[in-house]
C-alpha cells in the first residue's frame, strides 16, 4: 500500500498500517482527520463515503472495494445529465484526480476549472481510498453548489484505472443516493451500555395494495422515576427499505384497556379498535431514507411522569405500488433512555396543511403551491397560556409525497419574515429526515408559520387529493422543540366554498349525509360528489394557475389542538391568511455577485475536452 500527499505527522501511523497490511486503518484515520458523517452508498457495503465541512469547504473520503478508478458526482436529478463529477484513483502508486461535468446530452467533459483538490490517495490489494475537497460554492457554472438542500449523489467504480482514452464503462457498479451533506449536527454517539426498548411489529401481513397504514398499541416500559429518551432509531427489516415509507408514534389515553395491548389492525378502518381513536399526539416521526434522531444534550423525551406516554400507537405506512404478495414485516423503532435527566422535556408540533380532501391539486401543472398556516391566533392562545416566554425549535422534519418538489417552513413575527426554520429546494420523496437547526429558533406568542410546498402534477390526468396514500399529497412539517407545551397540531385548511365556485358549483345537497358530499347544481354536476365534479372540470394550465392564485388568498380553517383530543378555543375558526409586510431575502453566497465566466452558463463543450469513449455517454444511467 502507498501513501501520498499526507501531512508528515501521519506518516508513522500509515507505516504501521503497511506493516499490518489491512485497510482497517480507514476507520481510525477518518476519525483522526475529523470526518463527522459516514454512509454506505451501495447495498453491498463496497462503497463507503465519509465527509466533513466548514463554512466554505467540504472534504470527502471515498473507500471503495476496487483497485481501479472511483467515480463520484453531484446530480440535479439523480441521473447523469448536468452532473458535477470527479474521477480518481491510485495507479502505479501515484494518486490522480480529475474534475468533469456532463452536458444535457450526458456527454462527459473535462472541466477547464479544476475545482476539486486531491487530498490523498492510497490502495492495498482490495481497496482504494481517495480523499478530495472543494469549495461549497465554486462560481463555476458546470459545478453544483452544495447547500443545505437534499443532494443527489451518483457513484461508480471499475476494477481498472483510467487509461489514455478515458475510463472504461463501469457496468453495474453504479448507483445514486440522496444525502443532506450540510446537516449541521451529526448524531452524537451514545454509550454502548445505554438501555433501550423496542417497539416492533411481529409478522404483520402487508396487504397486496399500494397503500396500507398499520397501527399497533404498545405500553411504554415502566420506570421507577422520570427518565429521558435520548435517541430513537428505525428498525427497518432488511429488504423492506422501500416498503416502509414512514413511522409515526402517537401518545394515547393513559386509561386504555390493557386487553388491546400488542394488538395490531389496519389504521383508519371502520373495524379498528375504538382505543386507536384516543391516540392523537405525535411524539416521534420518521420517514423513508432518514436515520435516527439523537436529542441534543440538554433535551430529552420524558417518560415516567403522570403526563408522559403510558400507551403509544405506532403507525407504519407501507407503500406497495407493485402489489407484492405474501410479505410479512417486522419493522419498528428502538428507543434509548437514561435516568440522567436533561434540563428540558422535548415536544413535537405538527404544522402545515390539515390532511383532507379539501387540499387539492389540479392536474398537468409544472408548478403548484400549497400553504399550511400555523396561525398567530393559535400560537398566541397556546403559547400565551402555556409558555409566554416562548419555545425553542431545534429540528424540523418536512413531509410530502410523490408530487412534492420543494418544502420550506417560513417564520414570521409582526408581519416581518425571519429566515426559514427549514427548507429543501430539492425535496426527494425517498429521503426524508430531520433537519437540525444551526441555531435553535425562539417561537413566541403571536408569531406565525407557513409550511409552503411546491408540487409538480405534470403528467397527471386527474386531481391530486390531500390524503394518506403515497399518490395523494401532504404538506407537513414536524417541529421538535422545548420546553414541552400542550399543543399537538397547529395547521390550516383552505375554505372549500370558493374552491367549488371556481368550477361553477352553485349548490350542494343538504343535509350532508355522505362523504365526499354531493353536488346539487348546476345540472352538469348534479348527483356527483365534489371530488367527481373537480375531476370532471376541464383543467388547463391557465385554469390551474388561476385556481392556485385564488386558493392562496382564501380564508383558512384553523386547527389548533391539544393532547388527547382536546382543542384550544381558536380551533375551527375561519381566519384570513396573514398580511406579510416584508419577505426574507435569500442569503448571499460567494457567487451572488460573481461575474459569469461562462457566457451566461452555456455548456463548455467548445472549451473542454470530450472523452472519445462512447460508453461514457451512458455513465451512471
Amino acid at each position: 500500500m502507498k501513501t501520498y500527499n499526507m501531512p508528515s505527522s501521519r506518516v508513522y501511523f500509515c507505516t504501521l498500517v503497511i506493516f499490518f497490511g489491512t485497510l482497517r486503518y480507514c476507520e481510525v484515520f477518518s476519525t483522526r482527520t475529523g470526518f463527522r458523517h459516514s454512509t454506505m452508498l451501495d447495498a453491498h457495503g463496497k462503497y463507503r463515503l465519509r465527509w466533513r465541512s466548514d463554512e466554505s469547504t467540504i472534504t470527502f473520503e471515498a473507500e471503495v472495494e476496487t483497485k481501479g478508478y472511483i467515480g463520484f458526482g453531484l446530480s440535479p436529478s439523480g441521473a447523469m445529465a448536468l452532473s458535477d463529477i470527479v474521477i480518481g484513483g491510485v495507479e502505479k502508486g501515484k494518486p490522480y484526480l480529475q474534475d468533469y461535468f456532463a452536458d444535457p446530452d450526458r456527454k462527459v467533459h473535462r472541466d477547464v476549472e479544476q475545482n476539486y483538490k486531491l487530498e490523498y490517495g492510497m490502495e492495498n490489494h482490495t481497496h482504494t481510498v481517495l480523499a478530495f475537497s472543494r469549495a461549497l460554492h465554486t462560481c463555476d457554472k458546470s459545478d453544483k453548489d452544495i447547500t443545505e438542500n437534499t443532494v443527489r449523489v451518483i457513484w461508480a467504480y471499475h476494477s481498472d484505472d483510467v487509461g489514455p482514452s478515458g475510463p472504461k464503462y463501469h457496468g453495474v457498479n453504479r448507483g445514486r443516493k440522496s444525502l443532506r451533506l450540510l446537516n449541521p449536527t451529526s448524531p452524537v454517539n451514545i454509550p454502548s451500555e445505554t438501555p433501550f426498548f423496542d417497539l416492533k411489529n411481529l409478522n404483520v401481513p402487508v396487504p397486496s395494495k399500494d397503500t396500507t397504514y398499520w397501527c399497533q398499541l404498545f405500553r411504554i416500559p415502566e420506570v421507577p422515576r422520570k427518565h429521558h429518551i435520548i435517541r430513537i432509531q428505525p428498525l427497518i427489516q432488511t429488504g423492506h427499505e422501500n416498503l416502509v415509507h414512514h413511522i409515526l408514534l402517537y401518545q394515547c389515553d393513559s386509561k386504555l384497556n390493557e386487553s388491546e395491548l400488542d394488538s395490531g389492525h389496519e389504521c383508519y378502518h371502520p373495524n379498528m379498535p375504538d382505543s386507536f381513536l384516543t391516540c392523537e399526539t405525535v411524539v416521534f416521526a420518521w420517514a423513508i431514507g432518514g436515520e435516527g434522531l439523537t436529542y441534543p444534550q440538554h433535551v430529552g423525551l420524558s417518560i415516567g411522569t403522570s403526563i408522559d406516554p403510558v400507551y403509544v400507537l405506532m403507525e407504519i405506512h407501507y407503500d406497495n405500488p407493485t402489489f407484492q404478495q405474501g410479505v410479512m414485516d417486522n419493522s419498528g423503532l428502538r428507543l434509548f433512555y437514561s435516568p440522567e435527566l436533561r434540563r428540558y422535556d422535548a415536544g413535537v408540533i405538527e404544522t402545515g396543511v390539515w390532511v383532507s380532501l379539501y387540499h387539492m391539486l389540479p392536474p398537468g401543472l409544472h408548478e403548484y403551491m400549497s400553504e399550511g398556516h400555523c396561525t398567530q391566533e393559535c400560537l398566541q392562545e397556546s403559547l400565551g397560556h402555556e409558555m409566554p416566554s416562548g419555545i425553542r425549535v431545534f429540528a424540523v422534519l418536512m413531509h410530502s409525497h410523490l408530487a412534492g418538489r420543494a418544502i420550506r417552513t417560513r417564520h414570521f413575527r409582526d408581519g416581518e419574515e425571519l429566515q426559514p426554520l427549514a427548507q429543501d429546494e430539492d425535496f426527494d420523496f425517498n429521503f426524508q429526515e430531520f433537519q437540525y437547526l444551526k441555531e435553535e429558533r425562539l417561537l413566541l406568542p403571536g408569531d406565525n408559520l407557513i409550511t409552503e410546498c411546491k408540487y409538480s402534477t405534470k403528467g397527471r390526468r386527474n386531481m391530486t387529493w390531500g390524503g394518506l396514500s403515497t399518490r395523494d399529497e401532504m404538506c407537513l412539517s414536524y417541529l421538535l422543540y422545548y420546553p414541552r407545551i400542550n399543543l399537538a397540531r397547529c395547521e390550516s385548511l383552505p375554505e372549500i366554498t370558493r374552491q367549488l365556485k371556481f368550477i361553477g358549483v352553485k349548490e350542494i345537497q343538504v343535509p350532508v349525509t355522505t362523504w365526499p358530499f354531493i353536488i346539487k347544481s348546476p345540472r352538469k354536476y348534479s348527483n356527483l360528489t365534489f371530488t367527481e365534479a373537480m375531476d370532471k372540470f376541464k383543467w388547463s394550465k391557465r385554469r390551474g394557475r388561476a385556481f392556485n392564485e385564488m386558493v392562496l388568498q382564501l380564508p383558512v380553517n384553523v386547527r389548533c389542538s391539544k393532547w388527547n383530543q382536546e382543542e384550544w378555543s381558536i380551533q375551527g375558526v375561519i381566519v384570513r391568511p396573514p398580511e406579510i409586510k416584508s419577505e426574507a431575502a435569500p442569503p448571499l453566497t460567494p457567487c451572488s455577485t460573481a461575474p459569469d465566466f461562462h457566457g451566461g452558463g452555456a455548456v463548455l463543450t467548445t472549451l473542454c475536452f470530450a472523452f472519445s469513449v462512447s460508453t461514457w455517454i451512458s455513465l451512471w444511467l
